[in-house]
């Protein structure tokens, strides 16, 4: 039997015990995702984290909704179930660009009036031919079934529309937020200017978890790198139970990583 190089083993040995958990979404949908929303080059640790920070969240949702379900001694997921998993679970409020698309959502993101006090329809409220994460939330089906899978749940096709949609826009507004961090490298001037009060103390400083601290490298300005993805997650989700796993999830899966 031919005997591989010990380098070869040894990348084939990281990337089966660290990276192949970061499945169902795959690198190269990161990475074609990032492409639709920044012209910046992404390595390839930023798109394991990226992945796993999407696999975290859409995790946390499927999981809450199953407990909605099971209260009501029902298996299988169906959309109101997201609406009380983010009822019940405000970090799970994201991916909101999502709603104005979704019929589950139609009733919380209010109405919309034009110039005449005519209601816009939500079919009416974008035009735009550019790329964007509505258009391409389709990509994610395959991805999303994988998971509910693995989370031993099974859900209606709406459910599963309304799971693709949050996740491509999550992705999305994480690649945004990346790619800002990398213009802005360290982004200092974020969570630093907050309203006071006349009279009133300042407020205490921001936790060390903060994106400031966590984008510090000297990349080249336009490469998006791991740890960008992790100051892009500190924007992108509430100060709690699920950033703090995000980003530690997303660092098991790219434990030899710094900056990309």
């Amino acid at each position: 039997m031919t005997t591989l190089p010990a380098r070869r083993l040894e990348r084939s040995g990281l990337e089966t015990a660290s990276m192949t958990d970061v499945s169902p979404f795959k690198p190269s949908l990161v990475k074609a995702v990032f492409r639709d929303a920044t012209p910046m080059h992404v390595s390839r640790s930023a798109a394991w984290a990226a992945a796993s920070v999407t696999r975290t969240v859409l995790t946390e949702i499927i999981d809450c909704a199953r407990r909605a379900a099971a209260a009501e001694a029902r298996k299988k997921l169906i959309p109101r179930d997201l609406l009380s998993a983010i009822d019940r679970n405000v970090e799970l409020e994201v991916g909101t660009r999502w709603y104005d698309h979704s019929p589950t959502f139609r009733g919380l993101t209010g109405v919309l009036y034009d110039a005449e006090g005519v209601i816009v329809s939500s079919r009416k409220r974008s035009r735009s031919r550019k790329p964007s994460a509505v258009v391409g939330a389709h990509r994610f089906e395959a991805g999303v079934k994988k998971l509910l899978r693995s989370q031993r749940a099974t859900a209606v096709p709406a459910m599963v529309r309304d799971l693709d949609g949050i996740a491509s826009v999550f992705l999305t507004d994480l690649a945004r937020d990346a790619a800002m961090v990398v213009r802005e490298r360290g982004a200092k001037r974020f969570g630093t200017v907050t309203p006071v009060m006349s009279g009133q103390p300042a407020p205490p400083p921001f936790l060390n978890d903060s994106h400031r601290d966590l984008s510090t490298g000297s990349g080249d300005g336009r490469t998006i790198g791991r740890d960008d993805i992790l100051a892009a997650t500190t924007i992108q989700l509430f100060g709690g139970n699920l950033r703090q796993r995000a980003l530690t999830e997303a660092r098991k899966a790219t434990p030899n990583a710094s900056v990309g």
